[in-house]
């Protein structure tokens, strides 16, 4: 191995290092609980619609007050002692689309793609204020989209959550539903639903696993992602008033001792 290769790998092996090392000391520390996180949103009018654009620049830091709520709600059922444990803020518009997932869903396609988004994040950031910890890109569509939105993703590593949404007020509560589900995963939060049917798991995916009867559920867990209703029919919450938190997931973000 010739020096000049040498030196190129040592460098290489060093900057991932650092990566690491900083990816580990962002989690830790905004999973601390020692002061509030900042969440920036950055919205994206994302099938270029004329009345989403619209609905885009019409929005305000208002339309997202329901997430501080719901984390400020939650962290004081489990003892956290901030008053609010997370701000949102709102970024201007961006008129960039981010990477599109991977169709095939393998460890390697899965890796690139989230490194693909970290570049792209870091390389289309209009928030012109502190660094935020998390950034939640939410991409709206008109109403009328005839096709499904795209399954929506949040990042651990970059601490990037990525959000596909409806472009009006009826829904506005229902998109930052989705938007809470994907910034807790950013925090280290699981999935607790079975990717297959959509439906919550219980115990873990349950917002009350011990009624008597079960079903139905009025609430859902927050990262159960749907009010069990009976059998074989979950809804999806209108509000994140309908959500909770549940106690594995409030292990997995460091509320309560793993």
């Amino acid at each position: 191995m010739s020096g000049y290769r040498a030196v190129r790998i040592l460098l290489l092996l060093i900057i991932l290092l650092l990566v690491s090392v900083n990816t580990w000391l962002s989690q830790t520390r905004t999973t601390d609980w020692q002061e509030p996180l900042w969440a920036v949103v950055y919205p994206i009018a994302a099938d270029q619609l004329p009345i989403t654009r619209l609905y885009v620049n019409a929005l305000s830091e208002d339309h997202f007050e329901d997430m501080e709520r719901f984390m400020a709600r939650e962290a004081q059922r489990y003892g956290v002692v901030l008053d609010k444990p997370l701000e949102v803020k709102l970024a201007p518009p961006l008129e960039v689309q981010p990477p599109e997932p991977p169709q095939n869903q393998s460890v390697l396609s899965s890796i690139i793609w989230s490194l693909k988004m970290r570049y792209w994040a870091w390389n289309n950031d209009n928030w012109q204020g502190p660094e935020p910890d998390i950034k939640i890109y939410m991409r709206f569509f008109t109403p009328d989209y005839d096709r499904v939105l795209a399954h929506s993703l949040g990042l651990q590593k970059g601490m990037i959550g990525v959000v596909n949404g409806f472009a009006s007020i009826d829904y506005q509560a229902r998109n930052n539903f989705v938007a809470a589900h994907e910034l807790l995963h950013t925090l280290g939060a699981t999935d607790k639903y079975d990717p297959r049917t959509s439906f919550p798991l219980w115990p873990d995916g349950y917002a009350d696993p011990d009624r008597k009867p079960l079903l139905p559920q009025s609430r859902a867990e927050i990262m159960g992602g749907r009010v069990q209703v009976s059998a074989g029919w979950a809804l999806m919450p209108k509000s994140l008033k309908q959500a909770v938190v549940g106690e594995r997931t409030a292990r997995e973000i460091q509320w309560l001792s793993p």
